[in-house]
This record gives structure tokens, C-alpha cells and sequence, in this order.
């Protein structure tokens, strides 16, 4: 029988837990937004006075990320935000193009149609977003919807997977601003998708879903 930890020490792991997540979702935003640029070197201490913690969660978080990918260990042994190639960015291409085709066909099968009408939801938001010009606001949804297909699929593991990815896509696009009439053209696409899986029809959701990729890659 294994033995339960105390009352404070349970409450300062949960503590510690907390922060870390904190201190993680604190960095990648960071770095998804562009506040901190390939290139740059995140120092704990500076993050942890930033965030008002210690050094350890702050550790923890930076290893999150360094595993996920979003940072790599420099020349100088620094932990830094990654850049990405266009090679990369194909690789992150082909990926995708894989395993959202995965959740599009499980999402034809077993997407319920409250499912449905929440992706429905996210399109009129997104459009808004567009029309506004509220790219970052626009950027967040266009995640929100491709995962929210991944969650309607019923496929935790994957969720967590393309979640990975996608934050690889924001880092890699950023510096690129894109006009309105192009964010209404993705959010048209994302249309014909939740029709696709409305209708159950895998094979026009993945040819759709290819097509969106493919030109989202180059706009």
C-alpha cells in the first residue's frame, strides 16, 4: 500500500503544479504572439521575477516546451525560442495534411451535431474577427476550430498531438500579416468543412481539408 502524502505537502504539489502551468502557458503565448522572437533567450530568473515565482516552476515549464518544440538549447547551452525553415514548415505541412485527416474521417462518423453547431459558433466569431481585422483574435479561433473537429472526434491523444503543431504554424507564420479578404477566404473554407462533416461525406472533407492547407501554407 503505497503511502498518501500529507494534507500541506499534497497542497504544495498542487501549488507547484499551478504555477508551472502558469509559467508554461505564460511562455508559449509569449512565443506564439511574437513577444518573444526566434532567436531569444528565456533565462529563468528573469521569467520567474516576471511572474513573481521561483526558479523551479519556471524550469518545469521551459522543459515542457523545450520537449514540445516550441524552444531548443542554443550554442551557448541558453534555452531559446526555435525558428523554423521552409523545410519545417513542409514537414509541418505533410503532418497535418496526415493527422487531421485522421479526426476528419472519425469526426464524419461520430461528430454529434451539438458538435457541429459550436463549429458553427466559431465560424460567425472568426468571420467577425476578419471583418474587424483582429488577426491575433482570428489566429486563436483558426486554432480553436481545427481542434475542436480533433475533440468532437473523440481523440484525446491526437488533440494533444496536433495542439503541438499548431503551435508550430503560429510561430512559423508570424511576421506575415494577412488582409481581411484572405481571412474571410480561410473562414469560407472552414464553411465548406463543417458542411462536409455535417453530410458525413469523409471524402469531400478531405479533399477540402487538403486544399485548405495547402493554400493556407502560402497566404
Amino acid at each position: 500500500m503505497g503511502i498518501e502524502p500529507t494534507a500541506p505537502r499534497a497542497a504544495r504539489a498542487s501549488g507547484r503544479g499551478r504555477l508551472s502551468d502558469q509559467a508554461y502557458y505564460y511562455v508559449r503565448e509569449g512565443i506564439t504572439r511574437g513577444d518573444f522572437p526566434t532567436g531569444s533567450v528565456l533565462a529563468e530568473g528573469d521569467l520567474a521575477q516576471t511572474l513573481g515565482s521561483s526558479r523551479t516552476p519556471v524550469r518545469q515549464a521551459l522543459g515542457r516546451l523545450l520537449q514540445e518544440g516550441l524552444l531548443e538549447i542554443g550554442p551557448r547551452r541558453q534555452v531559446i525560442v526555435r525558428g523554423f525553415t521552409s523545410e519545417h514548415r513542409e514537414e509541418i505541412l505533410l503532418l497535418r495534411e496526415a493527422l487531421e485527416g485522421v479526426a476528419f474521417t472519425r469526426a464524419c462518423e461520430v461528430m454529434t451535431i451539438d458538435d457541429i453547431d459550436y463549429l458553427r459558433l466559431l465560424l460567425i466569431r472568426q468571420r467577425r474577427a476578419a471583418t474587424e481585422g483582429r488577426e491575433d483574435d482570428f489566429l486563436d479561433l483558426d486554432e480553436q476550430f481545427h481542434l475542436q473537429i480533433v475533440e468532437g472526434a473523440r481523440l484525446p491523444i491526437l488533440y494533444d498531438l496536433l495542439g503541438q503543431l499548431r503551435g508550430f504554424v503560429r510561430v512559423a507564420r508570424l511576421g506575415a500579416p494577412r488582409p481581411t479578404d484572405v481571412l474571410e477566404q480561410v473562414v469560407d473554407e472552414h464553411a465548406q468543412i463543417v458542411d462536409a462533416i455535417e453530410a458525413r461525406d469523409v471524402k469531400k472533407s478531405l479533399a477540402v481539408l487538403k486544399t485548405h492547407l495547402r493554400a493556407s501554407d502560402y497566404r
